[in-house]
């Protein structure tokens, strides 16, 4: 993994530079490429990922076991951690095309999001040891 976030920083500073060196009419059209590559490899992580999970479901269904329910760990953070994973770029893109005020819409957002689906599941106003509790219930 570490590989791949070298080459990551790498394409970044080629972005740099060639910025440095084609000037600012190109900014935009070198950000559109870097982002790309970016969402490139979120795809190829997040499919990666989905890919595993069902796997996973297979085996477990195949071994009668019950399916994970709704609300457990993966189900309740996924979101959580996806909307991190996308914060990167959605966050250069909302300052790259409105500035500081792209960049809080963008956050806002992304906290909206989450916030509405924890409302959602209940688990916004619930208490600790309820949910500690409700984990271990069948």
């Amino acid at each position: 993994m570490e590989a791949r976030d070298q080459e990551l920083k790498k394409e970044l500073a080629a972005t740099l530079h060639a910025r440095g060196e084609l000037g600012a009419e190109y900014e935009a059209a070198l950000i559109d490429s870097f982002l790309e590559k970016v969402e490139q490899r979120l795809d190829t992580t997040l499919d990666r990922q989905v890919r595993r999970q069902l796997a996973e479901q297979q085996v477990t269904m195949a071994r009668g076991a019950r399916p994970t329910q709704p609300g457990s760990f993966g189900e309740r953070h996924g979101l959580g951690i996806v909307s991190l994973v996308l914060a990167v770029p959605l966050s250069a893109i909302g300052v790259a095309n409105a500035g500081i005020e792209g960049l809080v819409v963008a956050w806002l957002g992304i906290v909206g999001v989450n916030a509405f689906q924890a409302a959602r599941n209940g688990q916004l106003f619930r208490r600790r040891d309820e949910r500690a509790i409700s984990d271990w219930k069948d």
